[in-house]
């Protein structure tokens, strides 16, 4: 039997040839220097040193070759390929330094620049005047109670002792979403409006709660009125309502008292004039003295006050003692409890305490009108 001839080579594969080999790698060699982002790298190494590259199919086709001749080639193409990844991890080494180069000048931070470039805004001064006028309260022992903007007109009428035929309920002055269906008989058989006051909230309140109630009510009204200087269609109220024992207009004096002297300084008065509403009675416009004057400019043409007109009191809101018909509807005994209300508008009150000459500033979201108020008040 003759021994196996060792040295007679029959398989001459095409992806071994040194030609062929080392035309890869210089095209590897090649696409790795015109790589020219990282993106761009990862594509290159892809195509040249993957699983589908030439060098890598052409490191499978060694198995093929007779044993004398695999160790040339093996040799050849482990070289090629020793080439292609020290020049990919070099060329990845330079592009992740011009990265982080280009990252320091792009991304720079100057910490020199004036920090306060974008100028802070504020707080809208009607909220923050509703803020401060429930502190005043609430540290008196009031409750904040709120209700909804969507009213039945049994809560923002009928149960306010407002009849059927009162002017309020025409369209002149409501903003009806539902036609009534005969609001006397109670909510549900009402109608729906926007509310015209936050005096709903005073109803709902003595309905949820058992006496005695003391609640201050604010919260944002609707009238169809148009927008002009004094006027507005959407403007915020405040009300209050106290009901207990013994309640008089003593109390709802001296209330009101403590409520200017707090928003305007002490040595301001106030005075009630009769006046009538149908959910209170007795009735009265409450007025302060003239917070600029003082009721000096009163009888003096050397000193007018353009704030007052020279009259000396400046009109505020009204007020009154709760009407025993609004105690009955709420389910209160009228013969046992009285209670007082007053209400006022927030924007007439700003206007007054800063000067406003204008109800427009108030709504257009103008900065240059919200920030000289700064955060507070």
């Amino acid at each position: 039997m003759s021994a196996p001839n060792k040295s007679y080579d029959p398989v001459e594969v095409e992806a071994l040839k040194a030609e062929v080999i080392d035309r890869a790698r210089e095209d590897a060699l090649a696409a790795i220097a015109a790589a020219d982002s990282l993106d761009a790298l990862r594509e290159v190494k892809a195509a040249h040193s993957g699983d589908r590259s030439p060098l890598a199919l052409a490191n499978r086709e060694i198995g093929a070759l007779p044993p004398k001749a695999r160790a040339e080639s093996g040799k050849r193409v482990g070289q090629a390929r020793g080439a292609v990844s020290k020049a990919l991890a070099a060329r990845q080494e330079q592009l992740e330094e011009e990265r982080d180069e280009r990252v320091l000048v792009e991304e720079a931070v100057d910490v020199s620049l004036p920090y306060d470039r974008v100028r802070p805004g504020a707080r809208h001064p009607l909220t923050t005047l509703m803020d401060r006028i429930e502190d005043i309260f609430t540290a008196m022992g009031y409750e904040v109670a709120e209700g909804p903007e969507l009213e039945a007109d049994w809560f923002n009428f009928d149960a306010l002792n407002i009849g059927p035929d009162h002017p309020a309920r025409t369209t002149q002055d409501t903003f009806f979403v539902r036609p009534p269906g005969g609001g006397e008989v109670g909510p549900d058989d009402a109608g729906l409006v926007l509310r015209t006051h936050t005096s709903p909230v005073q109803i709902r309140s003595l309905l949820d709660r058992e006496p005695p109630v003391y609640v201050v009510c604010p919260g944002r009204v609707f009238r169809t009125d148009e927008l002009d200087a004094t006027h507005t269609p959407v403007f915020h109220q405040v009300e209050l309502l106290a009901v207990d024992e013994g309640l008089t207009m003593a109390d709802l004096k001296g209330t009101l008292d403590h409520m200017v002297r707090s928003l305007f300084g002490e040595g301001m008065e106030t005075r009630l004039r009769p006046d009538h509403f149908p959910f209170t009675e007795p009735s009265a416009e409450m007025d302060m003295v003239c917070y600029v004057c003082r009721g000096a400019s009163v009888g003096n043409p050397d000193r007018p006050c353009r704030t007052c007109s020279s009259e000396g009191w400046i009109e505020l809101g009204g007020c009154g003692m709760v009407n025993p018909r609004v105690l009955t509807a709420c389910g209160v005994d009228p013969e046992r409890y009285s209670g007082f209300a007053f209400g006022f508008g927030i924007e007439r009150l700003l206007m007054f305490r800063h000067n406003v000459e204008d109800m427009r500033d108030m709504v257009e979201g103008d900065v240059r009108f919200t920030r000289p108020f700064g955060m507070e008040i």
